[in-house]
């Protein structure tokens, strides 16, 4: 297939998302965002962690799983780096129109941004999914990943997901697309466990499952 390199980052041309349409009759492209980078740690988890690590050891793991399942997947980032030129404006605000681009462009069915989430008080807990609230498609999306990262993490986790207007990458893309807060690094139990290859494992399983289900779904 035709890959495409423009500021470091690779993602699939439209004709070659095309290509994948006609080979199984469904787009099975998927765009996997890992949030934040470089310069932009994201959240701090009271154990030092830092969310830009953790989410793109999630986010690479769940590639590899796709690919595995003959997904096409489009990164937009493979490495601790924030993308796009800020050209004296904001580079946080270069990073967020970059990843857009991407996703924008990228012919994909569905993409998942991989955060983790923090609270004032220790006690929050438990994975949580969100999605453009005026999107039907992207709800239905984000019921399945909710679903699947329950089973998978922990059935007494009752959150369900929930719709946003506010979130950047949420309102400027214009295929489904869902936030998914892996777990709280405020939380000590949960930051720690987040660091372990084990339950990113579970996580990017989970992920991956929830993917997949959307896919073979009648929404795409």
């Amino acid at each position: 297939m035709l890959l495409l390199l423009l500021t470091g980052v690779y993602f699939l041309s439209r004709e070659a998302a095309r290509v994948t349409m006609v080979e199984t009759g469904k787009p099975r492209v998927v765009v996997i965002d890992a949030g934040h980078g470089g310069e932009d740690p994201g959240k701090v988890g009271v154990n030092q962690a830092l969310e830009k690590d953790i989410n793109l050891a999630i986010a690479r793991l769940v590639e590899e799983k796709l690919r595995d399942e003959n997904v096409t997947v489009v990164m937009t980032r493979e490495a601790d780096q924030q993308l796009g030129q800020a050209d004296g404006g904001s580079q946080k605000a270069a990073d967020m129109r970059e990843r857009c681009r991407i996703i924008n462009e990228s012919g994909a069915a569905c993409a998942v941004s991989i955060h983790q989430n923090s609270y004032t008080e220790p006690f929050a807990s438990g994975a949580q999914v969100f999605y453009y609230e005026t999107s039907a498609e992207a709800q239905s999306f984000a019921a399945i990943m909710q679903r699947k990262l329950a089973e998978a993490l922990d059935q007494d986790n009752h959150r369900e997901c929930k719709g946003n207007t506010t979130y950047y990458v949420l309102k400027k893309t214009s295929i489904p697309i869902i936030i998914v807060e892996c777990g709280f690094l405020s939380n000590p139990g949960e930051a720690d466990l987040l660091l372990t290859s084990d339950y990113q494992e579970r996580v990017a399983q989970a992920v991956c499952e929830g993917i997949l289900e959307y896919l073979d779904s009648d929404k795409v």
